[in-house]
């Protein structure tokens, strides 16, 4: 039990903390409630001082945001303990005494102790130390001994170095959150655009003598009013979130996780919409003040490090209206933009067409963000801005900075209204990991990166196709429209092509240029829909596809949109086997566009053929190649390609007739996947089985390939990914021959055993990511069920949330039903499952069997 003094301390903290988050809830005002907070602490902390004091001539100091002034309800009390000298015993315990006794205040208290010495060491050695210490705030103890610490910091403080360091720390926090605001569950702490940007801001300012406080730093010439103002807004909005996280959860919550999200959308009184959550505008307002605070943390790091760096020095006419200075754009005259608004355009394409700049200087800069307020209808009508604005996306590079740049300073949204209406808008589709304005400007940016030879070894193919595009801009076009049309209800592609046509039009765009950018956006997702979930090696699949596209050029730049759209959604949606499938499907279109029209017999005698030619130099005999192609059928030699069927038939040749399963595994590419092969016996529950065990092991199914012979025994084809990205899959090989094997052998699986079996093991943070999105937004689970286009078999198409054991849920669903699997093609973006597989069955000859198959996998899938 605490003794009285120490409880008398804790119980007016506690009531001084109370009444101040009372007056919050009637009163909102940020500003005020960190005040008292901190206020309180440091009442307590002297009080408690009396009680349980320092050794002699020692310092108790705050630190950190609570040396700001800045304690947020479940923020840590961080403080300093600052000794002349090393502490003899005594002082040793009468320090572990006074920490003790935080706790038992019941304050989330970080202490440091350290000497003055050890202080100036550690500040030279670590630039957090160095910030953490020049925030430093005296509470209580020897003045004279705190005062030395403030003069000897600011002696040795180093400007310029600083500057380095902390800019260097911010890169560094900004790539551990993908350098974007735009994350759908960003931390309101830690992410870019967020508080501790603002906070770098003013460390950096008053290190390089401008003040740490807004009105000082406006004062100095960095920002001007309308700046100072709209940070001061950008400012109160993040305080006043983050104070509501960390009551809404009772913790240091700095991250709007999605489970969070309605409830401060609740908190705040935003109402849904008709295509709208009301989470989602909570967002949105997020989404605006990160964008502030990104914007004027682009200038004023900039106005400084020019200022500490590179100081106005000779300036290089560049024309009339703009020079260059120290290697960065800048106006000849300050008012040039009010007397001119179309000198916005001009100065991004300056940028453009002179790869020697380094983009803007902070002057130019600061007066783009004021001149935004003169794009409207009229700007927006002017022929000469539409012209500059279309030379901007025809530039062969540059356009993806550009529009960045643009976006950012707010020039973009207010130029294409419709842009503006999807800035901040989020995607509760379990792939995409960031806004739409977001993920838009990083697709343009991949493109870009397609168009610059030094990562032609990232994209080859793509590479080599933008090489050759004659109009490469218009795939610039169609990136920025192809989901401009996102949250207004309604098909998006087919809404964007037409806002994109319009665009054309009103901008001149030629009439085959814009017929194409009308086709990549109203097709954008065709290729990855059609790579992904068909059947490949049907030549019908491919001469549909081909004719729907209808020539080469379509053809190249819709790949090249498809895969730069697919790698932007997300860190992780893109891997080597999806862009196999596309490169698959893009080389045999082409094929079929290029006047090619081979039929399905001229296709099975060629890879016989081959097969044959390749197998009997290997060692295997005409009678053992007999044995095994007479108890295979046409669709086996369609659906597996001239290498696979030559692979088959090497493993097997010796082995048609043993009793035990054959497992055989091989690497795809360069350590892309793992192929395995399984030929054995085959039963109803055999894909199941299969399932089973790469969920124990951990391997994703990406396609499925199965196949009975007229004997009786399955030859089916597996492509695996390991949700370890890192793990060699060469390594893997015996294992998988070995284990799967002797899986196989067992006559029957036991019910329990599967479903007890261990699940997918996928990393902690993402899991717990994903149930929440899942939850908070769930997704509902979608089938289709289709004849083929021979109507000898059907499509099964699945849409739902992923889950760990989903595949082999779904092939025991399948197997229970007397349903056949011909193939599957497992399509996960996300935490989004896509699967169709081809399946037979007697079930599906009528439409109460397949209605009773529906309701099995809709009942098994409901969130």
């Amino acid at each position: 039990m605490l003794a009285s003094p120490l409880a008398d301390v804790r119980q007016a903290l506690h009531a001084q903390r109370d009444a101040a988050i009372q007056t919050w809830r009637r009163q909102p005002r940020s500003d005020l409630l960190l005040h008292r907070l901190s206020a309180s602490a440091d009442e307590a902390l002297r009080r408690l001082l009396i009680l349980k004091p320092l050794p002699e001539g020692a310092t108790l100091a705050a630190v950190g945001g609570y040396g700001r002034g800045e304690l947020y309800p479940g923020s840590d009390v961080d403080v300093l303990i600052l000794l002349a000298c090393e502490p003899d015993a005594s002082g040793t315990q009468r320090i572990q005494d006074f920490v003790a006794a935080l706790w038992d205040l019941g304050l989330h208290a970080a202490h440091s102790v350290r000497t003055l010495e050890q202080c100036l060491h550690m500040a030279r050695e670590d630039v957090t130390v160095q910030t953490a210490v020049l925030e430093a705030r005296r509470l209580a103890g020897n003045a004279e001994l705190m005062r030395t610490l403030e003069e000897r910091l600011r002696a040795e403080l180093d400007p310029a170095r600083f500057f380095l360091a902390k800019r260097a720390e911010m890169q560094r926090r900004h790539a551990h959150f993908q350098d974007t605001p735009y994350a759908l569950e960003p931390n309101c702490k830690e992410s870019p655009g967020a508080l501790r940007d603002l906070h770098l801001l003013q460390w950096v300012s008053r290190a390089a003598g401008y003040g740490d406080r807004w009105t000082a730093i406006m004062r100095s010439g960095l920002i001007t009013v309308a700046q100072l103002r709209a940070l001061r807004r950008a400012q109160a909005a993040f305080r006043r979130l983050r104070v509501e996280l960390h009551l809404l959860t009772g913790r240091a919550e700095d991250r709007l996780r999605f489970d969070l999200q309605p409830a401060l959308a609740a908190i705040y009184g935003f109402q849904p919409t008709r295509h709208r959550q009301a989470s989602e505008l909570l967002m949105q307002r997020y989404y605006w003040a990160a964008h502030v605070i990104s914007q004027l943390t682009d200038m004023l790091m900039r106005a400084i490090e020019e200022d500490l760096f590179a100081p106005a020095g000779p300036a290089i006419a560049l024309d009339g209206d703009f020079c260059i200075v120290h290697g960065r754009l800048d106006l000849r005259r300050e008012d040039a933009l009010e007397r001119n608004p179309s000198l916005i355009f001009r100065a991004f394409l300056h940028v453009q067409q002179h790869e020697s700049l380094d983009g803007m200087r902070a002057g130019l800069l600061r007066a783009l963000w004021h001149a935004r307020g003169a794009i409207d209808a009229q700007f927006r009508r002017n022929p000469v801005n539409r012209r500059l604005f279309l030379r901007i996306l025809m530039q062969r590079r540059g356009a993806a900075r550009a529009l960045r740049d643009m976006s950012r300073l707010n020039i973009l949204p207010r130029y294409l209204p419709a842009f503006r209406r999807i800035v901040g808008l989020m995607q509760h589709d379990l792939f995409h990991a960031y806004t739409v304005d977001e993920h838009t400007l990083r697709l343009i940016s991949l493109l870009d990166r397609c168009a610059d030879d030094r990562h032609s070894h990232e994209y080859p193919l793509a590479s080599q196709l933008m090489a050759g595009l004659e109009r490469p801009w218009v795939l610039t076009i169609a990136a920025l429209f192809h989901d401009i049309a996102k949250g207004r209800g309604g098909d998006h592609a087919n809404r964007g092509a037409q806002l994109a046509r319009d665009f054309c039009a009103s901008h001149r765009v030629g009439a085959h240029a814009s017929d194409l950018v009308h086709f990549l956006v109203r097709e954008h997702l065709s290729l990855s829909r059609v790579a992904q979930k068909q059947d490949l090696s049907d030549p019908e699949v491919i001469h549909a596809f081909a004719a729907r596209v209808g020539d080469r050029e379509r053809l190249q730049t819709l790949y090249l949109l498809t895969m730069a759209d697919i790698r932007a959604t997300s860190p992780r949606t893109w891997n080597t086997w999806k862009g196999k499938l596309l490169d698959e499907l893009y080389q045999k279109a082409d094929i079929v566009l290029g006047g090619e029209r081979p039929d399905a017999r001229a296709i099975v005698a060629q890879r016989m053929q081959i097969a044959a030619r390749e197998t009997q130099a290997l060692g295997v005999t005409s009678a053992q190649r007999e044995a095994l192609w007479q108890s295979l059928d046409i669709t086996y030699f369609l659906r597996h390609e001239t290498h696979e069927i030559s692979w088959h038939l090497k493993q097997l040749a010796a082995r048609l007739h043993d009793e035990a399963p054959v497992v055989r595994a091989r690497v795809v590419g360069r350590d892309e996947a793992l192929q395995v092969l399984v030929y054995t016996p085959d039963r109803k529950d055999l894909f199941a089985s299969i399932c089973a065990y790469f969920e124990r092991e951990t391997l994703s199914i990406q396609e499925a390939r199965i196949h009975t012979t007229r004997n009786g025994w399955a030859l089916d084809s597996f492509i695996v990914l390991h949700t370890h990205h890192a793990v060699r899959y060469d390594t893997l090989i015996g294992t998988v021959q070995r284990e799967l094997a002797a899986h196989l052998q067992r006559h029957e699986i036991d019910q329990k055993a599967g479903r007890d079996a261990p699940r997918r093991a996928r990393p902690a943070s993402r899991k717990r990511t994903a149930m929440r999105q899942a939850q908070v937004f769930p997704l509902a689970p979608g089938i289709a069920l289709t004849p083929g286009t021979r109507g000898e078999d059907w499509t099964l198409s699945i849409v739902c949330a992923d889950r760990p054991g989903l595949l082999h849920m779904l092939a025991r669903i399948l197997a229970d039903h007397g349903i056949r699997l011909k193939m599957a093609k497992i399509h996960t973006l996300g935490e989004r499952a896509e699967d169709v597989f081809i399946i037979d069955g007697t079930l599906l000859d009528h439409l109460p069997g397949r209605l009773q198959l529906e309701r099995a996998l809709l009942n098994a899938l409901a969130p």
